[in-house]
């Protein structure tokens, strides 16, 4: 296996709360009902997808873009702790590592560079690069094509919301499911994940002691 694929929201960054906070904001415009258990149903990094979950009007996506645009701070979430050392380790094993972000490019990209990781991620692929979104596979086989892998059995995607495993398994490569408010192990299996971990550190943690097992 050449690459490791990763989410970025919820997965690399700590932003759920920030997300869940512009969710909040874009159904009291709107006059939708909101509370935890229409935001564990609604949230999918593919923004179409969970505005249309949300019950937001195909017409107001426009409007919902705009909120979220005013709302959502990418530039104050931080990194989750110790994400920085664990894709050092990966890196520095021979994993060449990606990231797949339902976030637009300008949006997210100046972000590694902000949480000095920009030169561990080298393969990324944004919203605005592909024309269909999480989970359509497009975005992910993209970015195991810019990674160098030959094919979906060279590399694995670590994400933390259904439509991160439904990419990973409609793209035919092996995804890891990551515990979190909005899916539970259980969730995270059903919808196609391989194996399942309590965060990245845990999981690169479990990864790397099996790989110098194996060698």
């Amino acid at each position: 296996m050449r690459a490791i694929v990763f989410d970025w929201n919820g997965t690399l960054v700590d932003s759920m709360a920030a997300i869940r906070e512009t969710e909040a904001a874009i159904c009291r415009e709107m006059g939708l009902p909101f509370d935890d258990a229409i935001f564990k149903r609604s949230f999918s990094p593919n923004q179409l997808i969970m505005y249309r979950q949300l019950g937001v009007p195909e017409e107001r996506n426009a409007d919902a873009g705009r909120i979220w645009a005013e709302t959502f701070r990418q530039d104050l979430v931080p990194l989750f702790p110790g994400i920085k050392d664990a894709l050092a380790r990966l890196a520095a094993a021979g994993y060449v590592l990606g990231l797949v972000s339902g976030g637009d490019r300008a949006e997210v990209e100046p972000q590694l560079t902000r949480l000095g990781i920009a030169s561990l991620v080298r393969a990324g692929v944004y919203a605005d690069d592909t024309s269909a979104g999480k989970p359509d596979p497009q975005p992910l086989l993209l970015a195991l094509e810019r990674a160098g892998a030959p094919g979906p059995d060279d590399g694995l995607y670590v994400g933390d919301s259904l439509d991160d495993m439904r990419m990973a398994a409609a793209a035919g490569v092996r995804g890891v499911g990551l515990l979190s408010e909005v899916a539970s192990a259980e969730d995270l299996m059903a919808a196609g994940a391989a194996e399942v971990a309590g965060s990245v550190v845990e999981w690169t943690d479990r990864f790397l002691a099996q790989s110098e097992r194996r060698t």
